[in-house]
């Protein structure tokens, strides 16, 4: 709970960079949390496929 806590203030700290930040850097941005959040859900899925919880 305290990561996603500290995750979302995190979000709201990058919010109000990006709005300051270059469209090149925001779409880069943007692109790399969504191989994250692709990557993440793929090992999800997977590890729920075999079984195992952790």
């Amino acid at each position: 709970m305290l990561f996603l806590v500290a995750a979302l203030l995190l979000f709201g700290v990058v919010l109000g960079t990006v709005a300051h930040a270059p469209l090149d850097f925001t779409v880069a941005a943007a692109v790399v949390i969504a191989v994250w959040l692709g990557v993440f859900a793929l090992r999800e899925r997977h590890g729920r496929r075999r079984g195992t919880s952790r």
